[in-house]
C-alpha cells in the first residue's frame, strides 16, 4: 500500500477564501470527478471511500482535507493517474471547462429525499445563515491579525540582506540541483501546507516528511524566505524537475515550503506556530541576515495577532457547529446506499484506468 499524504486546496484568509483547486485542472489531468451536492449529501463519505480503495490498490493518494474542517475532506488526488475528485460547491466552485474529455459533474444531490429536505426548509435556512455569519466574523478576525503581523514584521523586512541570502540560495542550487538528464523543464502544483482552521493552525509537515527525507529549515521569523523560496523553484523546474510549491495561505503569492519528491528535497520556512518539530537536514537562519531585532512594539504587535487569530479560530469552530447541525438535519434524508455504490463504480472505472500510460 502507498504512503499517502494530506495537503489543502483552500485557505481561510481576511481577504476572503482562497482557493488553489482550479490546480486540479491542469495539463496532463485525464478525469476530474466534480462532485455536487449540498451539506450532508454524502462527498466526504464518497471522498472517503474512494481513497481508501486507492490506496488498497497501490497508488499514491493525495488527501486534501476542508480548510474549515481538517477532519472532513474536499478531494482526493491520484498523481501517478493524473486523477482526482475534489467538492465543487462553494466557496470553492468547480464546473467543467472540458466536460467528459477531461472533467466531469458527478451528482451527489440525486441521493437527497427532497420531499423531507423541504418539511425542513426553516431549520435548513436558520442555520445555513448561522455559519455563513460566523465564517464572516472569522475572516474580519483574520484581517485585523494580519494588518497587525504585518506591521509587526515590516522592520525584519526593511533590514534584510536579500543580495547575501539569494548567494546562499545560490550555493544550494550549485549543490543539490543536478540537471535532469532528457526532457524539457518540470512542472509545478501549488498546494497549501495548511492554514487556521476550526481545530486552530494545523500544518502537515508529516507530508514534507513522506516525500522528502532530506529538509532544509529556513528559521524565517521575519517571513523572508519567499523570494528565495521562489529561486529555488525556477532552477528546479528549470533543470527538470517537477515541484509541489506551497504559498502562504494568507498571501498566495507568496511561498513558504518547496517540495522536490523526486530529489528526496524539501525546503520548509518556521517561525513561531508554524514549527518543523523535527531535526532538519540544514537549518538556514535567515533571521541572522536582517539588521532588525525584535522590541516591544513589535511584540506587542504580535500578541494581538495571536489574540484575533484564536477568535477567528472559534469563529471557524461555531461555524463548524452549525454545519454539523445542519448535516444532521439533512443526514435522515440521504441515501447514503446509493453515495456508496456510486463511490464503487467510479472507483472501479479510476481502477480501470491503472497503469495507463500519462501524457505529458
Amino acid at each position: 500500500m502507498a504512503d499517502a499524504v494530506h495537503f489543502f486546496l483552500g485557505a481561510n484568509s481576511g481577504d476572503g477564501f482562497q482557493s488553489l483547486f482550479h490546480e486540479l485542472e491542469q495539463a496532463g489531468t485525464y478525469d476530474l470527478m466534480i462532485l455536487k451536492g449540498g451539506p450532508g449529501s454524502g462527498k466526504s463519505t464518497f471522498l472517503r471511500a474512494l481513497g481508501a480503495a486507492m490506496e488498497e490498490a497501490g497508488e499514491r493518494v493525495e488527501y486534501l482535507p476542508c480548510s474549515g474542517d481538517p477532519d472532513s475532506l474536499d478531494g482526493v488526488a491520484l498523481p501517478g493517474m493524473g486523477c482526482a475528485a475534489a467538492d465543487g460547491t462553494p466557496p470553492h466552485i468547480l464546473e467543467p471547462r472540458y466536460p467528459a474529455a477531461v472533467d466531469r459533474i458527478v451528482d451527489l444531490g440525486r441521493f437527497y429525499d427532497l420531499t423531507a429536505a423541504k418539511a425542513a426548509r426553516d431549520e435548513i435556512v436558520a442555520l445555513t445563515e448561522e455559519g455563513r455569519a460566523a465564517a464572516l466574523r472569522a475572516r474580519r478576525c483574520l484581517k485585523g491579525a494580519r494588518q497587525a503581523e504585518l506591521e509587526a514584521l515590516e522592520p525584519g523586512r526593511a533590514g534584510f540582506d536579500l543580495a547575501r541570502a539569494l548567494r546562499r540560495m545560490d550555493g544550494v542550487i550549485a549543490r543539490e540541483l543536478r540537471r535532469r538528464s532528457g526532457g524539457g523543464p518540470g512542472r509545478t502544483q501549488r498546494r497549501f501546507l495548511g492554514g487556521i482552521t476550526c481545530a486552530g493552525t494545523v500544518w502537515r509537515f508529516d507530508s514534507v516528511d513522506a516525500l522528502c527525507p532530506r529538509v532544509y529549515e529556513l528559521a524565517d521569523r521575519w517571513e523572508l524566505a519567499g523570494p528565495l523560496l521562489e529561486r529555488l523553484r525556477a532552477a528546479a523546474v528549470e533543470r527538470g524537475w517537477d515541484v509541489t510549491a506551497c504559498p502562504a495561505p494568507e498571501e498566495p503569492e507568496r511561498l513558504e515550503h518547496l517540495l522536490i519528491p523526486e530529489l528526496g528535497l524539501a525546503f520548509v520556512s518556521t517561525r513561531p506556530g508554524m514549527e518543523y518539530g523535527k531535526k532538519p537536514f540544514r537549518r538556514i537562519r535567515l533571521d541572522a541576515m536582517t539588521s532588525a531585532r525584535e522590541r516591544g512594539r513589535e511584540r506587542f504587535l504580535r500578541r494581538m495577532a495571536g489574540a484575533l487569530r484564536e477568535e477567528a479560530a472559534a469563529a471557524l469552530r461555531d461555524a463548524k457547529s452549525a454545519h454539523d447541525r445542519l448535516e444532521a438535519v439533512y443526514n435522515p434524508y440521504v441515501d447514503f446506499d446509493g453515495v456508496r455504490a456510486l463511490a464503487a463504480i467510479e472507483t472501479g472505472r479510476l481502477l480501470s484506468w491503472q497503469g495507463r500510460t500519462l501524457s505529458h
